[in-house]
């Protein structure tokens, strides 16, 4: 374990419900590794925080009054920070799991899945790994297989770094860490994954990693 991983991971909350901010500062306080560093009530105070606070990670509600969590998503995205953000949310409809992912989400939980799990994941996050519930994750392989995006592309199309970096995206790795595992810099990986995208027909590094494990390229979770 490296020096990095000692430093608690910091935390946001955007969330218009009182009750479910508490449950969450109340299971996060038990975990060693993350800190509560702020709570919002809407998007836009969500929006000044994260610029104020620039925390690790930011658990985002999909459904508020006022700025909703889409827009809260693509503006805090623009402010091309170095943080990590995760969907939490009671809909599991394909048509905002997509919408989330494609405008930038790392992430997709849904509230109701177990504390403990929860926890687990906000872990996995933290270590630059993409996190989706179950639920979410057969949803976007039923999507990927009901529009077949680059189905018939073979893998010959990309390039050996560009298949590099499908792998480590099918991984779930952010581009931070793909950087470092791989000793360029972040805006060339950046680059190679709008790449990979466009040559696999796909929308988001959510799909790319979903469709790689879909077709046996990566293996299941």
């Amino acid at each position: 374990m490296n020096a990095p991983d000692l430093e608690p991971q910091t935390l946001l909350v955007i969330d218009d419900h009182p009750l479910l901010r508490k449950g969450v500062s109340q299971l996060v306080a038990l975990e060693p590794a993350m800190r509560l560093v702020g709570e919002a009530t809407d998007g836009a105070e969500g929006l000044r925080l994260a610029r104020e606070l620039k925390p690790d990670l930011i658990l985002l509600d999909l459904q508020m009054r006022g700025m909703g969590g889409l827009d809260a998503l693509r503006a805090i995205k623009a402010l091309d920070l170095d943080t990590r953000v995760i969907m939490f949310t009671v809909s599991d409809s394909e048509e905002d799991v997509l919408a989330a992912l494609q405008a930038g989400a790392d992430g997709y939980l849904l509230k109701d899945m177990e504390p403990e799990e929860m926890l687990a994941s906000l872990r996995q996050a933290a270590r630059g790994r993409l996190v989706l519930s179950a639920p979410v994750t057969e949803l976007l392989a039923r999507a990927l297989r009901h529009e077949g995006p680059a189905a018939g592309l073979p893998l010959s199309e990309l390039t050996e770094r560009e298949h590099q970096i499908l792998l480590h995206i099918a991984a779930g790795k952010s581009n931070k860490l793909i950087a470092r595992e791989l000793d360029i810099t972040e805006g060339t990986v950046k680059v190679h994954v709008k790449h990979v995208l466009k040559k696999l027909g796909l929308r988001s590094r959510v799909e790319a990693a979903v469709w790689a494990v879909k077709t046996g390229l990566a293996p299941r979770a």
